[in-house]
């Protein structure tokens, strides 16, 4: 029998993934989320002259993390605004690190090029999965470190994206789940018998706001997905889009007073190339 299940485009998915990711302004996101690539470079074990490779960088927290180790650092993204970001960050903390741009499905270096191939939040999304994860093994050398941080299915962040998908038509038939690299099973079906060693840790980022409304109003205005989902909604439906995600918001937070206090739950993995 022949199969009717349809292969997803996967090039018009990105150039629109490249799209949301340029809208509003992620450095003000990525700005609560510093002390994830501070640990993740601890827990790669981070030595002074490594070559380092930080993939789908954003605005650089975790090239700068590297960098500020004494690394030898290159951060890849494509998204151009970005990268500017990243630049004016290191030259403000006078740290040499070379920004690209490039694509996680493409990355535009040589084989074993890295001693230490890093990525926080950020390869989790290429649609290309299996071949995302070929070209982080591609390029870093035999024997050296793979570093992900990636939010968990069941954390916040999958409960705020199952909340937006109520707003959204349906994901292409095919194309899995981001939140697969956020399980110690997605990871290894991912890397396979490419590597010969693999530490997953479930770890918690603590989300510090004003209020419940502050968020759901910083991430519509600042947050690429979220604002994209807000802008596809008429008024009413925009509505319903901000209570649900307020509720979400709302069920997290153990601040007990009037601010807003949430733990997102995120998978620290560590592997070994083969």
């Amino acid at each position: 029998m022949v199969s009717t299940a349809q292969t997803p485009d996967l090039a018009a998915i990105k150039a629109r993934q490249r799209q949301t990711w340029a809208s509003g302004d992620y450095a003000r996101v990525g700005a609560v989320l510093v002390l994830i690539s501070e640990r993740l470079c601890e827990a790669a074990d981070l030595r002074a002259g490594r070559r380092v490779l930080d993939v789908a960088t954003g605005s650089g927290n975790t090239a700068i993390a590297a960098a500020r180790r004494f690394c030898d650092v290159t951060g890849v993204d494509y998204v151009p605004s970005l990268l500017a970001r990243a630049r004016e960050r290191a030259e403000a903390e006078r740290l040499p690190i070379t920004f690209e741009e490039g694509d996680a499905e493409a990355l535009p270096y040589t084989d074993a090029s890295f001693d230490v191939v890093l990525s926080t939040l950020g390869t989790m999304f290429a649609p290309n999965q299996t071949q995302t994860a070929r070209e982080l093994l591609r390029v870093c050398r035999p024997g050296g470190t793979i570093g992900l941080a990636s939010w968990t299915p069941e954390g916040l962040l999958g409960e705020v994206f199952r909340a937006m998908g109520k707003h959204a038509p349906p994901p292409p038939t095919g194309l899995a789940s981001p939140f697969r690299w956020g399980t110690e099973a997605g990871l290894r079906e991912l890397f396979g018998d490419e590597i010969t060693a693999l530490t997953a840790t479930k770890r918690t980022l603590a989300f510090r706001f004003p209020s419940v409304e502050f968020y759901v109003g910083y991430m519509r205005d600042h947050y690429g997905p979220t604002l994209k989902a807000f802008e596809a909604q008429d008024a009413a439906g925009r509505e319903r889009l901000a209570a649900d995600f307020a509720a979400v918001t709302a069920r997290f937070n153990t601040s007990g007073d009037d601010t807003l206090v949430m733990h997102g739950e995120y998978l620290e993995a560590v592997a070994t190339r083969r």
